[in-house]
C-alpha cells in the first residue's frame, strides 16, 4: 500500500487506554470519516467525533469481515487485547482473545491484503533479561498476557514471511495518559498516582519504590505507532515487534517529581500481587534499531511528561 493511498482504517479495542487517544490522532491525520471504531463494549463516547462506530468481538471473524468488505478497509489497528494483570486472572481468557482476535486479523489479511498494526509489549520479557533489553534479548515472559504478545510476535513474522502480511508491531512500555484511565495493566500506579495527587488524595502504590520499569508518555506512543505505520515496508527489519526508547525511572523517582510539583502530596508503597509481574520485566529497552529503521525518538522526559500529564489533569 503507497504511503499515499487514502486509508480507510479499522480499529478494534477502540475504547481503550491507547484506542481513545489513537482515534483522536488518526482522525486529526486523515479524516475521522475514514475511520472505524470497533469494541465489545457499547459506547456513545464517539457520537460528536464524526467517527463511525460498530460493537465487535474480534473471536467473530464473520463479523470482522463484513466491517473489511463494507467500508473497503486498508489498515486495521488490532489493539483488542487483555492486559497483564487481568490476564493473570482468567489465563484460558488471554490467550482465546489474544491469540484468537490476531489470527483472525492476519487470516482476514490474506485475502483483503490490508495493512495490519498489531501491538507487543515490554512483558515479552521475563526475569533472564537484566537491565536494558535488547531487541534481541531472550523472550521468557512469566504471565499469560507476556506468552499471548511472544506468540503474536512470532505469528506476524510467519505471516509476514509466508503469507506476505504487512503486519508491523511495537512493544509498548507501561504507557502514561491523563486522558484514559488504563484497564488492568502492570504499570497502572503510573498513571493512578497522577489523578491521586490532582485530587489531594494520598496514594497507596501497589509496587515498591525501587521499581524500575520502562515507561512513555501516551503521545510519543501514539506518534511511534503511526510513524510505524507510515514507514515504507522495505525499510522494516522487525515485524513482530520493536522495542522503542523510553523513560526509565522507579516508582520513588516519579512520586518525587510530582511532588516537586505538588509538594503535599504524598503516597505509601506497599506492594501487592503485580509486584511479581514487575520483577519479571527490565528496567529499560534499547530502541536503536527503531531509529536506524524508521527514525523514531522520545520526546518527553520525566519532568516534562509529569508537568504535562498535571497541568492537563488540573485543566
Amino acid at each position: 500500500m503507497g504511503e499515499t493511498l487514502e486509508r480507510r482504517i479499522l480499529v478494534t479495542g477502540a475504547l481503550g487506554q491507547i484506542g481513545m487517544e489513537l482515534l483522536e490522532a488518526l482522525s486529526s491525520r486523515y479524516g475521522a470519516d475514514s475511520i472505524i471504531a470497533t469494541d465489545i463494549r457499547d459506547s456513545n463516547k464517539l457520537e460528536s467525533s464524526g467517527i463511525k462506530f460498530h460493537k465487535l468481538d474480534v473471536l467473530n471473524k464473520e463479523e470482522i469481515e463484513r466491517i473489511i468488505q463494507k467500508f473497503d478497509i486498508n489498515e486495521v489497528y488490532h489493539l483488542a487485547a487483555l492486559l497483564s494483570a487481568s490476564g493473570e486472572n482468567n489465563p484460558e481468557l488471554c490467550w482465546k482473545i489474544n491469540m484468537g482476535g490476531l489470527l483472525n486479523i492476519c487470516e482476514l489479511s490474506r485475502n483483503y491484503k490490508f495493512r495490519i498494526f498489531a501491538p507487543s509489549s515490554i512483558a515479552v520479557f521475563g526475569s533472564d533479561v537484566i537491565g536494558v533489553a535488547n531487541q534481541n534479548s531472550p523472550l521468557n515472559p512469566a504471565t499469560i498476557y507476556g506468552i499471548t504478545k511472544v506468540s503474536g510476535e512470532l505469528l506476524a513474522e510467519y505471516y509476514h514471511a509466508t503469507h506476505d502480511v504487512d503486519i508491523r508491531g511495537l512493544r509498548y512500555p507501561g504507557l502514561i495518559s491523563w486522558k484514559v484511565m488504563p484497564g488492568g495493566g502492570t504499570t497502572d500506579y503510573a498513571v493512578e498516582i497522577f489523578h491521586a495527587a490532582v485530587s489531594g488524595k494520598r496514594y497507596t502504590c501497589f509496587v515498591d519504590e525501587k521499581t524500575t520499569l520502562p515507561m512513555m508518555y501516551m503521545d510519543d506512543a501514539i506518534r511511534a505507532t503511526i510513524e510505524l505505520m507510515e514507514a515504507p515496508s522495505e525499510n522494516l527489519s522487525v515485524r513482530g515487534g520493536y522495542n522503542l526508547a523510553c523513560l526509565s525511572f522507579t516508582a520513588e523517582e516519579l512520586f518525587q517529581e510530582i511532588k516537586m510539583i505538588i509538594p503535599e502530596f504524598d503516597c505509601d508503597f506497599e506492594p501487592d500481587h503485580r509486584q511479581r509481574y514487575a520483577d519479571s520485566w527490565p528496567d529499560a529497552t534499547d530502541g536503536k534499531q527503531a531509529e536506524i529503521d524508521w527514525g523514531f525518538k522520545i520526546h518527553y522526559d520525566l519532568k516534562s511528561m509529569c508537568y504535562t500529564m498535571i497541568q492537563s489533569l488540573r485543566q
